[in-house]
């Protein structure tokens, strides 16, 4: 039997509790674990924020620039995220990842505008952006049948 592929997958999907909060954003991941092995990842924790954490948006996309509600600049924490997770995909061969939509580091298609409103724009988070220039796939939460 040949080896299953890899899925990098956001640790808060999978039930750890590595949010901003000290909760998770569990989905029910059983299906995609009989066809992927998954390689549970959180950016922010290994970009070296702490559980739980003050939360944190992106206010610029270009330079890259994302701070917290303390007004303290974690770009480097994220980016440092980013660069760990491309090196588990290179290391791994892993081709895929499903990430947390809306997350300053793992929203595919929208995050936070950095008003700190609740209020979503277009956009990618740090790891998504840097998995998806680096030829990773990259699906959210909501796209679950496009990964079986």
């Amino acid at each position: 039997m040949s080896a299953k592929e890899k899925l990098l997958v956001s640790a808060c999907l999978i039930g750890e509790n590595v949010k901003y909060n000290g909760k998770n954003n569990r989905i029910d991941i059983s299906k995609l674990s009989n066809q992927y092995e998954i390689v549970p990842f959180c950016p922010e924790v290994e970009g070296g924020l702490p559980i739980p954490r003050p939360p944190s948006e992106i206010i610029s996309s270009n330079p890259l620039k994302i701070i917290n509600t303390s007004k303290e600049d974690v770009t480097n924490c994220f980016l440092t995220g980013a660069k760990k997770a491309l090196e588990i995909c290179k290391k791994l061969n892993i081709k895929k990842a499903l990430l947390k939509e809306n997350s300053p580091s793992c929203g595919k298609n929208f995050v936070y505008d950095g008003s700190f409103g609740k209020v979503l724009r277009g956009g990618q988070g740090a790891t998504a952006s840097m998995l998806s220039k680096n030829s990773i796939e990259i699906f959210n939460e909501f796209e679950l049948k496009k990964l079986l």
